[in-house]
């Protein structure tokens, strides 16, 4: 019964096919194997050289004819070539190599794994060449010995109230180091194509139109331009937008956004120079009725230029849109073009005389004694204002000791105060028996103005 089955089983013409069909495929398969035994696989490179299905006799040949005929093209990057030929730098087959190495690598029996994908090896010494002839065929190539263009990063500009970018530029410095090992190593390669700027060997600016650094940059720089400040000088206004401030930023190699604080300084002292007014030449309606001129003191408006600097600086950063006044390290009564205001103290040096005035109103007034001018004490003319003021003081100098009730200070150890020891003020005492600078008074006077005046009322020092 067995011994039929088997019988019918090879009698079957289908069968007989099939066996006959995988022993041909796996006599094929062997066959193939004893041929790649002693020949390279399909697709195989070895630097360079196609020695596809060739024996490997056959490739020392191939390869000592690749070489005799070498040439590696360089590609630059404004389109130009250039060529460095094999034979002019004595450049050779190594017979002497290690390629075996490759035969124990393609397993003649795997040779079916690689009937489409290419193998392509690299054998460092296959080829031997004359490095110094190298080296100089390298110094003359036409790129490196070209007037230089150096690569630029994008830019950014200013127009309409934002900025735009302006697209990098792409030079043609050559890292020479890197042109070097680019052209030795495709050389050995055998590589017949060389492109400069695939390979990295030019100087490329380091941010560009993609670069994340860019749009980061070019935010900021909107945000700083987009800032307003308005300065506010009582009726007056000075508007500081991204026109001026632009002027002031720039943007540095690695595209960090700088703002100029010198130039920010800058601005604000020609603002103090424009709306500060301690020293300036007033015009004074006296009490005498004449009209003085007074010029010089410590009295006026004075911008802290240092510290609105700083905040000018951060209100920029931040991109603030805002009205508001300067820091100052003093003020006045009124930013008006009269800005005493209608509280001060009226000292006239030719009359030896002294009013008092608050909110318009006549306080006191009386004869005082100034500073002696024969003894180089002159009471100096100026618009100051009250420093503080002190009930009970003792003031010295470099031959006296007084106490005194009431002490005024405005300009310095110069102040009112009253003056026991005296027994008549006003006429011309004061060019002979004038005071070391202060003003004098009788004590009802000096008491009056004590409590009545507060710290920065404007004192007014003139001589008609």
């Amino acid at each position: 019964m067995r011994g039929i089955n088997i019988k019918k089983f090879f009698n079957n013409q289908v069968v007989v096919n099939i066996i006959i069909s995988i022993a041909s495929i796996i006599l094929i398969y062997l066959l193939t194997s004893i041929y790649f035994a002693n020949h390279f696989f399909f697709n195989t490179v070895i630097n360079g050289v196609n020695v596809s299905l060739k024996s490997h006799k056959e490739a020392d040949e191939i390869i000592e004819n690749y070489v005799k005929g070498y040439e590696l093209q360089l590609v630059e990057r404004n389109g130009e070539t250039e060529k460095i030929i094999g034979q002019d730098i004595e450049m050779q087959y190594n017979k002497k190599n290690s390629i075996s190495k490759i035969y124990k690598r393609q397993n003649s029996f795997k040779w079916i794994d690689f009937l489409v994908e290419q193998q392509r090896y690299y054998i460092d010494d296959l080829y031997v060449y004359n490095k110094d002839i190298l080296e100089n065929k390298i110094a003359e190539l036409n790129c490196l010995n070209r007037a230089i263009v150096e690569s630029q990063n994008v830019s950014f500009k200013y127009s309409n109230g934002s900025y735009e970018v302006i697209k990098e530029v792409y030079g043609n410095k050559i890292y020479k180091d890197k042109l070097n090992t680019a052209i030795e190593m495709s050389i050995l390669k055998g590589q017949t194509k060389l492109d400069l700027n695939e390979n990295l060997c030019y100087e490329n600016p380091k941010y560009t139109l993609n670069s994340d650094k860019t749009s980061e940059t070019k935010n900021l720089l909107n945000k700083y331009v987009k800032a307003k400040i308005t300065y506010i000088f009582g009726s007056k206004n000075e508007i500081l937008d991204g026109n001026i401030i632009n002027q002031w930023i720039s943007v540095d190699k690695n595209l960090q956004a700088i703002i100029n604080e010198k130039a920010v300084f800058q601005y604000v002292v020609g603002l103090s120079k424009k709306y500060d007014t301690v020293g300036i030449s007033r015009k004074i309606k006296a009490s005498t009725g004449k009209t003085i001129e007074v010029q010089g003191g410590f009295y006026g408006w004075k911008i802290n230029c240092a510290s609105e600097s700083k905040a000018l600086l951060k209100n920029i950063k931040l991109g603030e849109i805002l009205k508001k006044e300067p820091i100052y390290t003093q003020k006045a009564s009124s930013r008006d073009e009269d800005d005493i205001g209608n509280t001060y103290v009226e000292i006239n040096i030719t009359e030896q005389h002294l009013w008092f005035y608050k909110d318009g109103k006549l306080i006191t007034q009386g004869d005082v004694v100034t500073g002696n001018p024969s003894r180089g004490n002159s009471t100096k003319i100026g618009v100051y204002m009250l420093n503080y003021k002190q009930k009970g003081s003792t003031l010295r100098g470099a031959n006296y000791e007084t106490g005194v009730t009431y002490w005024m200070p405005f300009n310095g150890n110069i102040g009112i105060h009253d003056a026991s020891w005296r027994y008549s003020f006003g006429g011309e005492i004061y060019k002979s028996n004038g005071s070391h600078g202060c003003v004098n008074a009788p004590l009802y006077l000096a008491k009056k103005i004590f409590d009545n005046i507060e710290d920065g009322t404007p004192i007014i020092c003139y001589e008609e």
